[in-house]
């Protein structure tokens, strides 16, 4: 007589999942028709908008200057506040800023009374001319009387920096890759447990010889092999049809899969503490959508969370999936390793042995 064997259980498990997973309409339509939708509009469209330009303060820049006072009162100048040099250097480099901007005041009686230097981001070229001539309104401001007397109040000098494009694909493709296994780790997760509880079938696999935590592990895997398909896809239309960049090409792709793995694992750990409060399945997506329309909203999927109010931003910084997003933001455009992503992916660990202690203390096998 043969001895029973959960590693065949495991892999038949596995399969019968994933075949459950593929068939069902909900998970093709939210995991993958419902990112590559955004993705394809927003591949599209670009980054047209009306006007408007992101700037920063060279370092060094005179702060205290009237002409300073009077930029920063031009409504199409949106000032960007950056806490050193490396971190205004990347902001130019990813297209984040269109420019720095440096202001010099010279002592008096000299003419120019100031000097303006203006260190563009290459892929920005295009908002140089408007932003020069603001500055240049800006100065004939400072002294109505140049007009008559064509007297020289500043100079304007313009330096272009080389940068890689930072397109808007680059941005919006990594939130919506992480929203995609955000939702679908919580919602399939709770859906699966909850069903299998409820229709007898975790009971009956208890008659069986199969390991309790097989059946976890089956659901695990088949789970995770879905949302890594899901990734698959998602990375690869946004490369080969809207130029998404994978600055280390294969490398890259297989860390952003590495990424996807470990949150789909963290994810999944609400999907598990759902299943075990929920007491009937329509409950289930009013406490799956407590946990993903907020991050949806608040974690960087659509537009960076230095937009919202300094009191809002703390709380957007703690959550699961804005450490995601910046991963694999990082990963994408910068070639991060991951060491340099040592902080998000320690965020990550602590979320998940947060939400996986909860479900050992929520889940319910019957």
């Amino acid at each position: 007589m043969s001895t029973y064997s959960n590693v065949r259980a495991l892999r038949a498990l596995v399969t019968a999942s994933l075949q459950s997973i593929m068939r069902s309409p909900s998970a093709i339509v939210f995991g993958i028709a419902f990112p590559l939708v955004f993705i394809l509009v927003f591949g599209f469209i670009g980054g047209g908008s009306g006007f408007s330009v992101r700037v920063a303060n060279a370092p060094g820049s005179d702060t205290t200057s009237p002409l300073y006072h009077a930029l920063k009162s031009i409504p199409a100048i949106k000032w960007n506040n950056y806490p050193d040099t490396a971190s205004i250097s990347k902001a130019l480099n990813e297209g984040d800023i269109a420019a720095t901007i440096m202001i010099s005041q010279q002592p008096a009686g000299a003419s120019p009374r100031y000097r303006v230097l203006l260190r563009a981001a290459s892929s920005r070229m295009d908002k140089v001319p408007q932003l020069n001539a603001m500055i240049q309104q800006a100065i004939q401001r400072q002294d109505p009387e140049i007009a008559i007397r064509m007297a020289q109040l500043a100079t304007v000098d313009v330096v272009q920096q080389s940068v890689r494009e930072y397109k808007t694909i680059d941005f919006i493709l990594p939130g919506q890759l992480g929203f995609s296994l955000l939702a679908g780790s919580v919602f399939g997760t709770a859906f699966v447990f909850f069903n299998l509880r409820q229709t007898l079938v975790l009971k009956r696999f208890f008659a069986t010889p199969v390991r309790r935590e097989i059946i976890v592990l089956s659901e695990g895997i088949a789970r995770l092999l879905f949302q890594l398909l899901t990734s698959v896809i998602v990375i690869s239309v946004g490369h080969f049809a809207f130029g998404f960049t994978l600055i280390h090409g294969f490398t890259t792709f297989l860390a952003l899969m590495g990424l996807s793995a470990v949150a789909t694992m963290v994810f999944m750990g609400f999907g598990f503490i759902i299943s075990g409060i929920a007491k009937s399945e329509s409950t289930i997506p009013p406490f799956s959508n407590l946990v993903t329309l907020p991050q949806f909203l608040l974690a960087g999927t659509f537009f960076s969370i230095d937009v919202f109010p300094k009191w809002l931003q703390p709380i957007t910084r703690a959550m699961p999936l804005t450490y995601l997003n910046d991963a694999m933001r990082k990963v994408s455009f910068e070639g991060a390793g991951f060491w340099e992503l040592r902080w998000d992916l320690l965020a990550l660990l602590i979320w998940g042995i947060i939400v996986y202690i909860a479900a050992g203390k929520l889940f319910k096998w019957e």
